[in-house]
């Protein structure tokens, strides 16, 4: 097996789109050698607790309407050719995602990380639900097979909370300022969301190695 760490953020459109592509390679090579792990990166690590109102982040972060327009038509035009169906506006509060990537890390505790993800990413972008909310991620943690009362009592303690925060100031500390951020086999960096013949090559230049 080769170990794929993925650094992402569930709020992050391209890195939903970047998981979407992968998962197409892996489709086309059901025998891929990849072990995925995912790891926290929070897009806005200073964001309040409660998140903030949509309109008012996008405007502030791409200043104004018309800058925020132009910032997520590539989204948009990237999403639906990978397949992907965006409700962009239903989503009405932009989270913060402490809590996210907490459930994302007991998910793969439980060998569900992978499913944990991809049903945030939905929730988030197909749903527009508030992913920075407690009710809403014990749902989701319930949807994906994870006992939705051990994750509650989880979310209202501290558990996880510091180690989480130092393993997203790591990635930072190691150079990565943008998401999706592929590493595998723990030395080759893949930044971005990439296309899904670039992940097939890479899958078939491993098996090749293996085999060697």
């Amino acid at each position: 097996m080769v170990k794929l760490d993925i650094l992402s953020d569930p709020i992050c459109p391209w890195c939903y789109i970047g998981k979407a592509q992968l998962d197409r390679a892996l489709e086309q090579s059901p025998d891929h050698p990849f072990e995925i792990e995912w790891h926290p990166f929070q897009l806005n690590p200073d964001m309040p607790p409660e998140g903030m109102e949509r309109r008012a982040y996008l405007e502030a972060k791409f200043g104004g309407k018309d800058g925020a327009i132009q910032a997520y038509l590539p989204v948009e035009e990237h999403a639906k050719a990978a397949g992907l169906s965006l409700d962009l506006g239903a989503i009405t509060r932009t989270p913060n995602t402490l809590d996210a990537h907490r459930l994302i890390h007991w998910a793969g505790i439980e060998g569900r990380q992978t499913a944990c993800v991809s049903a945030l990413f939905a929730a988030y972008f197909k749903e527009g639900r508030d992913i920075g909310d407690r009710d809403v991620l014990c749902d989701i943690a319930d949807g994906v097979g994870l006992d939705a009362s051990v994750i509650h009592r989880l979310l209202a303690s501290e558990a996880d909370v510091e180690e989480t925060r130092g393993r997203d100031r790591a990635a930072r500390d190691m150079g990565v300022s943008s998401v999706p951020t592929f590493i595998v086999d723990g030395r080759h960096a893949v930044p971005g969301a990439q296309a899904p013949e670039l992940w097939v090559k890479v899958i078939e230049e491993l098996t090749a190695d293996a085999d060697t």
